[in-house]
């Protein structure tokens, strides 16, 4: 209990302290930005000139320190990668020869498979379920809290989660107890137990599942929002032409919130490049589950290799940034088209 103590007071210390040294850094420097620019008896252009000046200064203030921050965990982190990619483990420059190494290794081209699955599979299922609950939660009198119960998901860590489906998934030898869900069915059904994660090609399917359970509310949430936006007099006219619900779906709803659609897909597109959480906490990559943040994460913290961890990242980082291109250009030209 006092070591819990000590971590609160010290957190509200620090944020304290953080407080404390922003408005004395931004009242500081608009205090000397003010002295070493005041007009004082100066002539008329020069107060305007100086006023200018000021003016221009002034929100580079206000953004330095964001942009100190981007520099020091986002930009330097980037530059430093893309250096070490260059060097091997004991720190001698090789070229590319990590990035030659990369693509001919087996467990790199097992974890390049797996993400294209995780990326075929993931995406997919997740904004179709998402997509098919946002129609049919606005038909319930109940909807509301059916939306509830399929977003909570999203408020549970990727760990967390884990855990939970590690009990859905546990597997104990035939005869003994079943606390595992699935196998629980399976046993109820006068069927073997199976321990699922570690069945090849179907243990990264289940693991997908974990994923598609938190990312459904997600879609769900954004899927519904757009659904609204769709005018009922245009689905009052299908009706009276005679649609049926399925026509009114596909050739209607689903046209008139496509954009949405792809925004949606190609956000849980890039949450997939990235998962890590769920396959360290479910199967750490065995049984040929790695994918290849899981593989930068052991090359790099467990065999410290920080030359071909870094390789790894870089080809995360190469591998979502068109999407991440493409996304925000899409989102201009939606912008400019308002």
């Amino acid at each position: 209990m006092g070591d819990i103590f000590q971590q609160i007071t010290g957190a509200v210390i620090a944020i304290i302290l953080a407080l404390a040294g922003l408005v004395i850094y931004f009242w500081g420097t608009n205090w000397l930005l003010d002295r070493l620019l005041s007009s004082g008896s100066s002539s008329g252009n020069e107060i305007t000139r100086r006023d200018n000046i000021r003016s221009q200064i002034r929100p580079w203030l206000f953004l330095f320190p964001a942009l100190l921050f981007l520099t020091v965990y986002l930009v330097y982190p980037v530059v430093e990668t893309f250096r070490l990619s260059f060097f091997d483990k004991n720190g001698v420059f090789i070229g590319f020869g990590n990035y030659v190494w990369a693509f001919g290794d087996s467990g790199f081209r097992q974890s390049i498979f797996n993400n294209i699955l995780w990326l075929l599979i993931v995406p997919f299922f997740a904004t179709a379920f998402g997509l098919v609950i946002a129609v049919l939660a606005d038909r319930l009198w109940w909807g509301t809290i059916a939306k509830s119960l399929v977003f909570m998901p999203m408020a549970i860590s990727f760990v967390g989660a884990s855990v939970i489906w590690r009990f859905v998934y546990d597997y104990r030898a035939a005869g003994e107890n079943q606390i595992g869900l699935l196998n629980a069915i399976v046993t109820g059904f006068g069927l073997p137990p199976q321990a699922w994660i570690t069945l090849p090609l179907w243990n990264s399917v289940f693991l997908m599942v974990i994923l598609i359970w938190i990312q459904t509310g997600f879609a769900m949430v954004i899927l519904s929002a757009a659904l609204r936006g769709v005018p009922e007099e245009t689905l009052e006219a299908a009706r009276i032409d005679g649609a049926n619900g399925f026509r009114i779906f596909f050739d209607i709803m689903i046209p008139q919130i496509w954009g949405t659609i792809v925004v949606v897909w190609t956000t849980i597109t890039i949450v997939v490049l990235k998962v890590f959480d769920i396959i360290f906490a479910m199967t750490n990559g065995q049984w040929d589950t790695e994918v290849l943040a899981n593989l930068m994460f052991k090359w790099m913290f467990v065999n410290f290799d920080y030359g071909r961890g870094s390789t790894i990242a870089v080809i995360i980082m190469l591998s979502v940034l068109p999407i991440m291109v493409w996304n925000i250009r899409r989102a201009n030209a939606e912008e400019g088209t308002r």
